[in-house]
């Protein structure tokens, strides 16, 4: 095994180290580690990330579960138009992407271009956010959903399912101020609400990948993620003892930071 698959196992940890601590963020690192460090071409890697973001929440998912920290009614509204777009770019959007979708003198986007940029672009996004974000102390449920609300969160968890789909990313860094400032969700029940979404829309996502040629490493992607299923216990455990603030400021920056090393990598 060669230093650079090392490291990149050693990524899939950290995946789900900071799940595990933050609630969300860790699936971002995924499609990088998978395309520079273990050589998946960008269409391949979204395909497992969605995988491995989809099973390593759903580890989450069953601890919140037992804590009953989840507002199913709300993930169920959330997550059906989420999951339905989700699937369609899977099944209908990537496969059909031509190789170069346009070129401008000596430029020439590709598909796989596009979508490494458009991932850049996500990940300056959610390393924004997380730099930015201020804890949202809200202790009370909206209990009904009134036309403004339903179309507001129809509308966001559609965009959300086109990004997850192309990207490969489970967008926590999207849901969960969406489920706090639309829904009014308590800071901690939003995040265990987001990992729910995130884990089915993510699995059924990555459905739309088996009807395509391309063979699936099932080996490669069973290990990566139980390593990243270890990861999320074990920022479980610290989650207790590191704070969460602090650590989603830092990483926040580090996001930055890879953005930007990503956009010049394809670029220059």
């Amino acid at each position: 095994m060669e230093l650079v698959e090392i490291i990149g196992y050693i990524g899939a940890l950290i995946v789900g180290l900071v799940l595990g601590l933050i609630g969300g963020g860790g699936s971002i690192l995924t499609v990088p580690i998978l395309v520079y460090f273990l050589g998946f071409s960008p269409i391949a890697a979204t395909g497992y990330s969605l995988f491995i973001v989809g099973s390593t929440a759903l580890v989450g998912t069953f601890r919140n579960i037992k804590k009953n920290t989840i507002d199913f009614k709300t993930a169920i509204i959330f997550a059906i138009p989420s999951i339905f777009t989700v699937f369609m770019v899977r099944r209908v959007v990537v496969p059909n992407l031509p190789e170069v979708l346009f070129s401008i003198g000596n430029f020439t986007l590709t598909n796989s271009l596009f979508i490494m940029l458009l991932f850049a672009i996500i990940m300056l996004l959610a390393g924004w956010s997380m730099i930015k974000s201020k804890t949202i102390n809200s202790d009370s449920t909206l209990k009904t959903f009134d036309n403004t609300h339903y179309f507001a969160i129809g509308t966001q968890a559609i965009g959300i399912g086109a990004l997850a789909g192309l990207v490969g990313a489970g967008g926590g860094f999207l849901i969960v101020p969406a489920l706090v400032l639309l829904v009014k969700l308590p800071i901690k029940k939003a995040i265990s609400t987001s990992l729910f979404i995130i884990a089915i829309q993510s699995l059924i996502g990555f459905l739309g990948d088996l009807n395509k040629t391309v063979s699936i490493d099932w080996q490669f992607l069973i290990t990566f993620t139980v390593i990243s299923i270890v990861g999320i216990f074990i920022g479980l455990a610290l989650s207790k003892k590191i704070s969460a603030k602090r650590l989603k400021r830092g990483f926040g920056y580090f996001t930055l930071i890879m953005a930007v090393y990503i956009i010049f990598k394809e670029l220059f």
